[in-house]
């Protein structure tokens, strides 16, 4: 099979067509074809090695030290199931699902296989094969992030970066908590962010959101560039800093900020759960959750989709179509 792989750290170059040997599932897998995948900012993080503050040590010994040892990114798929393990029991060749390897990785190729009770689900029938694609990485670290912050319905929530990624899934699913949900991000930027349905939006690069003399019960900052002191001045008591994109003075704060406070910070990796696919699903098909793709490639145009990525201006995601022969 064809899968676009990077030997080597560095720049949207290193990402290199190859032939790989097609994967066979398991007696417990199934082998999904893949349709459609995606470029997320996590693959750029782990091709360049440009990770939060104070953690490229660890990323290193993670990821690989001196070159990647899973050479195929992408962590998140769409596709239809074209064989089964004998022991799967539900589903079967032809189904319709997505899925999210996560960590593992493995998505920008034409197949994948994936464990029956893992994190894949049925696709939504109301979403085509792109858009249920572009769920799993946003849904599912929000998901993580506000089950930690305990969310209640009426709190305000100040979201950081809302039209990203994990921003523009963070601003639906705090509104479909019952929320009031603030989103914060630049001019081009503040139609998208209101349509998902937050209360209120503010532009960034025309005023500064934490000199308002406004406070929240949660703040939620997915970019990293705003000091943790400069978010846990606008928390209410007993408010709560969600460090999406949290490096070392964020993760050294959530351990020195319950001994001098009511305020909470929440740092670390998110918790990948097989039941947030089904999930999701299931928000995605009651119209609580919708698809936000910035841009669409084709997969022979897999090294200009991480390109743009890198830019670090897109807003959603940025889908990848796979084709076969």
């Amino acid at each position: 099979m064809k899968a676009f792989v990077y030997r080597r750290y560095g720049g949207p170059d290193v990402v290199e067509l190859a032939e790989v040997p097609k994967p066979v599932p398991r007696d417990n897998e199934v082998l999904v074809r893949i349709h459609a995948t995606t470029v997320t900012s996590g693959d750029w993080r782990v091709r360049t090695l440009h990770v939060p503050t104070g953690l490229g040590l660890v990323a290193r010994l993670a990821i690989g030290f001196t070159r990647p040892r899973q050479p195929i990114m992408g962590s998140e798929m769409a596709g239809t199931i074209e064989s089964v393990g004998k022991h799967v029991t539900r589903f079967r060749v032809g189904d319709e699902v997505f899925g999210f390897p996560g960590g593992a990785m493995g998505c920008h190729a034409q197949y994948r296989t994936m464990p029956e009770d893992g994190r894949i689900a049925r696709k939504p029938a109301n979403l085509s094969f792109e858009e249920a694609a572009s769920l799993p990485f946003g849904a599912s670290t929000s998901l993580h992030y506000l089950r930690k912050a305990k969310i209640k319905a009426g709190e305000a929530v100040l979201v950081i970066g809302a039209s990203g990624g994990v921003g523009s899934a963070m601003v639906q699913l705090a509104k479909h908590f019952g929320a009031q949900v603030t989103g914060v991000t630049s001019t081009n930027n503040l139609a998208l962010v209101a349509s998902l349905g937050a209360d209120r939006v503010i532009d960034y690069t025309r005023e500064d959101f934490t000199a308002r003399g406004e406070t929240y019960d949660i703040v939620v900052d997915t970019v990293g560039k705003t000091p943790v002191a400069r978010c846990m001045r606008i928390l209410k008591d007993k408010g709560r800093l969600l460090a999406v994109a949290a490096g070392l003075p964020e993760m050294l704060a959530s351990v020195w900020a319950p001994l001098t406070g009511s305020r909470r910070v929440i740092a670390g990796p998110a918790e990948e759960r097989a039941g947030d696919i089904p999930e999701i699903a299931a928000l995605a098909e009651a119209g609580a959750l919708k698809p936000v793709i910035d841009r669409r490639y084709r997969f022979a145009q897999m090294p200009e989709a991480h390109a743009y990525v890198e830019t670090g201006r897109k807003r959603g995601s940025v889908v990848v179509s796979v084709e076969h022969a």
